[in-house]
Order: C-alpha cells, then sequence, then structure tokens
C-alpha cells in the first residue's frame, strides 16, 4: 500500500488545536474545513469529536485521495467527501452542488501566510456567507502583533517565506482582524499555542 501523504507539522499541532476545540464547540454541529491539505486535521477531529459531520475542502481536488485515505484509516465515518473551494471565489464551493446549510465551525489552519493576502478577505467575507447565526470561524497559524515581540523563529519562517513567494508571509493581526471586521465578524478570542502560533476565534459582529 502506498504511504499516505504527511505533514509533520499536522501531526504535531493537531493534539493542542483538538483540546481547544473540545473547549470551544458543542457536542454536534457542521464543520468547514479550508484548505484541508493531506487530511490530517480533518481525520483526527472527525474521529475525536463523533457528533460533528466534517467537510474537508482545497483548492484543488489533488489532494482529495489523501484526505479520504487518512479518515478511512482514522475510522471517521463522518468525513464527508472533499469539495473543490477557493476563498477567493464569490461561490462556495467553487464547483458543483451549492452547501445546502451553514457551519457552526469553519476552520483554516496555516492558511493565511502561504497565501496571497487576498485569501484573508476572501475567508473572511465567505466565512460570513456560511456561518450559522452563532457559528465561529477559527483560524489557526503564526501571527505578527504589534504588541508581542515576535519569536525569531517566525522572523526567520516570515523572511523564508517571502524568498520562496513574495506574495506570502506572516500577517499582522490588527489586519486580518480588520479584513474580519469588514465581513461583519469580530475577533472573539485569542488562544496561544505551542511553537509560537495562535488559534483564533471570530464570531458575527453584534
Amino acid at each position: 500500500m502506498t504511504p499516505l501523504p504527511h505533514s509533520p507539522a499536522a501531526e504535531r499541532n493537531q493534539g493542542p488545536i483538538l483540546d481547544m476545540l473540545r473547549t470551544l464547540l458543542n457536542a454536534r454541529g457542521r464543520a468547514l474545513e479550508i484548505a484541508s491539505g493531506t487530511g490530517q486535521h480533518a481525520a483526527h477531529f472527525a474521529a475525536a469529536l463523533p457528533g460533528w459531520q466534517w467537510q474537508p475542502s482545497d483548492q484543488g481536488d489533488a489532494g482529495f485521495d489523501a484526505i479520504r485515505g487518512w479518515a478511512a484509516q482514522a475510522g471517521a465515518r463522518n468525513v464527508a467527501p472533499a469539495r473543490r473551494l477557493d476563498v477567493r471565489d464569490a461561490r462556495w464551493p467553487s464547483g458543483g452542488e451549492p452547501f445546502a446549510e451553514p457551519f457552526d465551525l469553519i476552520y483554516a489552519a496555516n492558511l493565511l501566510h502561504i497565501s496571497p493576502w487576498a485569501c484573508c478577505g476572501g475567508l473572511m467575507q465567505g466565512a460570513a456567507r456560511h456561518l450559522a447565526p452563532d457559528g465561529q470561524l477559527i483560524v489557526y497559524g503564526p501571527f505578527i502583533e504589534a504588541s508581542v515581540p515576535t519569536a525569531p523563529s517566525n522572523l526567520a519562517f516570515d523572511a523564508d517565506l517571502r524568498r520562496r513567494d513574495a506574495a506570502w508571509g506572516l500577517r499582522a493581526l490588527n489586519e486580518v482582524a480588520r479584513e474580519a471586521q469588514a465581513a461583519g465578524l469580530a475577533l472573539s478570542e485569542r488562544h496561544a499555542l505551542p511553537a509560537n502560533n495562535l488559534l483564533l476565534v471570530f464570531k458575527r459582529a453584534r
């Protein structure tokens, strides 16, 4: 059997992220994961949260077999077939049947710093369209904060990203929050996680 694509970072961070999800989520709900990548998070979270229906997605379909494979390996029958979704599109998903119901959770890990800045606005606008009234947008990754010294490892990571692609790089948290506000969302919670990453919770502005 061919080994499934594997992300060491996803394996390292899925435990701490799951611990936070357990404190933030109800027992049941519908989740849309943006940029599911290898599918390790979808499989791990869905298996651990059996009351949740998990909808993975990615910009292209090249990784859909891996997403399906990780879910099968984890015995997570609550993972739906992955959908093609570019956050910058005015319609989610980007093809096929539209999503029939709103989501209680929209989740995106390590997306904003490895994509053009326009993806931040697209994520916020799309979340505003598809979140349930009391739903949460949860965003995980490294950020730059004006009031918090940036870890040297994050500064080096940012420089490396920008060398690889000028459109990439760590995002300033206040600018991300501004894009959320423009979409009618507000930063509700900020949680520090290992390896100088943050888990951010956005909800509809009241």
